[in-house]
């Protein structure tokens, strides 16, 4: 017993301290930054090895999908003006699908001002108790991995009233991971409904957000988006612990 509580006290507090300013590793790929640089209106090597079909060329000017993007980093490697780079900025996640837009203008400052728009009758309601339900809709099971990290010690999601529940019943929200299978969409309906009402949806990675590299399959049943509307989009491959903690924060508890 007393060898056990020594270990913990070695151990210390092993959650990060300030989840807001969290430092990452320098290898890891977060907001693509475009340069407002000149480069040869008939090269499209960028768009042509993105296989998630998430750059746009017209002319000089590159646009890409934040929403289509598995952060693969291809584009970066090829383009020949090292036009494309890709920042560790980690505050990804968006209310507004149109915002996961990312163009020359487009800077770590802008788009988090922009990005996620707190609300206030969300906060009034899960401000500070949030149960989320999670449902694997086809997915790889990367973004559902993530998704566990985030109550685990280091992230420790649930300091915040934020926690993952067993059943819908129990939930104040659904996060749907994965591109939505034939095989997924009822039970995904189903749990939906299954979710006491006023309920949010968050959808985590580059599979859920536009059915990712799995957008030509015959296989997927996106039509759950066509009748409810998404509240919070995260996006990534997989999307990653703080930009999903932070996402939910900025949501419900404002920046």
């Amino acid at each position: 017993m007393f060898d056990l509580l020594k270990v913990r006290i070695n151990h210390g507090d092993q959650a990060i301290k300030d989840i807001r300013k969290a430092k990452i590793n320098d290898s890891f790929r977060g907001l693509p930054v475009i340069k407002n640089t000149e480069c040869f209106s008939d090269c499209v090597k960028c768009s042509e090895i993105c296989f998630s079909d998430a750059i746009r060329k017209n002319n000089e000017k590159i646009t890409i999908d934040l929403g289509k993007c598995v952060l693969c980093g291809d584009c970066a490697r090829v383009c020949p003006y090292k036009k494309i780079s890709f920042s560790t900025f980690y505050k990804i996640a968006s209310t507004d699908r149109k915002k996961l837009y990312i163009d020359p203008d487009t800077t770590p400052e802008k788009f988090y001002e922009d990005s996620v728009k707190i609300n206030y009758e969300i906060k009034k309601v899960f401000g500070k108790s949030l149960k989320l339900r999670s449902v694997s809709a086809g997915g790889c099971n990367a973004c559902e991995l993530e998704l566990n990290a985030c109550s685990n010690v280091n992230f420790d999601m649930t300091r915040f009233g934020i926690e993952v529940v067993a059943s819908p019943r129990h939930a104040d929200g659904i996060v749907i991971t994965g591109p939505v299978t034939k095989n997924m969409a009822k039970a995904l309906e189903d749990t939906y409904n299954s979710i006491p009402a006023p309920k949010i949806v968050i959808v985590a990675g580059a599979c859920s957000i536009s059915s990712g590299i799995f957008r030509d399959s015959s296989e997927l049943d996106r039509k759950f988006f066509e009748k409810i509307k998404v509240d919070l989009y995260v996006p990534g491959c997989p999307a990653h612990p703080l930009s999903i903690i932070n996402g939910i924060l900025d949501f419900i508890s404002g920046k």
